[in-house]
Order: structure tokens, then sequence, then C-alpha cells
């Protein structure tokens, strides 16, 4: 049974197709048949596409945030294939982003501060908890982190070009099927991340070749 409300149901149709199609080449009609109720009731719940892409962006962040927080909250016990399965299974949000940061909306601006003010509380959680170094410049080094992020999602179609890593897939079954790209990081962030939580990424993402 599916137990979401029809508001959520209508949401998470509307995450699917922005992520399948964009914003503007999906309707309202597509968003309804998607979700299996009708078009007037996709109206009643957020009164315009719009309202309703706006909704979708509060809920991508939502979940971001909830993922995130809840992995550096885990400290030494941090386990990245758990927190990995942990997001998999709903509305793909990766892709979901790929299409929408690129789309013009004065509404990519909102998402993305939002983005950038959660990523500052759940990076200093994970400094508290061990997991990442503590910094002079906390909220700029958490817009810089953001902005690679999103940009390597929104440069997908490369980094699976050039990498092999396909950031929009569901990387659950074999996640060092990313391994390319997550060492490539974790090189990257020396300075960032402990050297504890470098080796738990490291035998979670790994791809078996020694790393300095």
């Amino acid at each position: 049974m599916d137990d979401r409300t029809a508001r959520a149901r209508i949401r998470d149709a509307a995450i699917e197709c922005f992520a399948d199609s964009g914003v503007a080449g999906t309707s309202v009609r597509e968003i309804a048949g998607r979700a299996g109720v009708s078009a007037g009731l996709v109206m009643h719940h957020f009164g315009s596409k719009d309202n309703l892409r706006v909704a979708c962006d509060e809920h991508v962040a939502a979940t971001i945030r909830s993922q995130k927080g809840s992995a550096m909250g885990q400290g030494a016990a941090f386990d990245p294939v758990s927190s990995l399965r942990a997001s998999a299974g709903g509305p793909p949000l990766i892709r979901y982003l790929a299409r929408t940061l690129v789309d013009g909306s004065p509404h990519v601006a909102e998402l993305v501060d939002e983005l950038v003010e959660d990523a500052i509380e759940y990076i200093e959680l994970g400094v508290t908890t061990g997991l990442i170094m503590p910094s002079d410049r906390p909220r700029e080094r958490a817009i810089v982190l953001t902005l690679w992020s999103l940009g390597s999602v929104v440069l997908h179609e490369h980094v699976e070009r050039l990498l092999g890593v396909d950031m929009t897939a569901d990387l659950t079954a074999d996640p060092k099927r990313s391994a390319p790209y997550v060492q490539a990081v974790l090189d990257l962030l020396t300075g960032f991340i402990t050297p504890t939580t470098r080796e738990l990424l490291t035998q979670a993402f790994g791809d078996g070749q020694e790393t300095r």
C-alpha cells in the first residue's frame, strides 16, 4: 500500500517528471497522470506548477539535509554504504537537481542558498563528531563545497564520459562503481576530512588500488 498523502504523491511524481523532462517540458497533466490523480487535484493542492516546483525544491533540500545530518551525526560509527542505501528508493533527487539547477528559474538561487545554509550546519556537526576537520572559514568552505558538488551534478554527463561514473545512478548495489570519482575527491579533500573518515570512505568506495 502506498501510504503517502495525495500531496506527497503529487510532489514525488513532479520530482520524477521534472528530472526526466525539466520543469518547462512537463505539464500538470503529466504530473497528475504519474501521481494517479486528476489535474484539478494537483491545482487544488499547489495552485500552480510554479508553486509545485517550489515544494519540490523544499523537499529535495530537506531530504539532503536529513541524510547529510544523519551521516555526520554518526561520528566514528559512520557507515558510508548504509548512508548511501538510506538515500535510495525515493524520488530521483540527483537527476532533479541536474535538470532544475540550469533552467534559469529565479527559484534556483533560493534552492542553492538553502543547500548552502544546510551544509554549514551539517559540516559543523561533522566537526563535532570527528568526521570533518575544523576550519577558520566554515561558511566559505561550505559554499565552495556545495557549489563544487552541484557543479559535478550539473556536469554529470561529462563525469560519466571522463570517469565512467554515472552521478545520477543508484549505486547502492555496487558502491565501488563510483571509485574513480570518490578516490579523486578524497585526494582533493585532504585537510577537510579526518584520516578516520578517509579510511572509512576508501574501504567503502575504493577500487583496490593503494592511495597516497
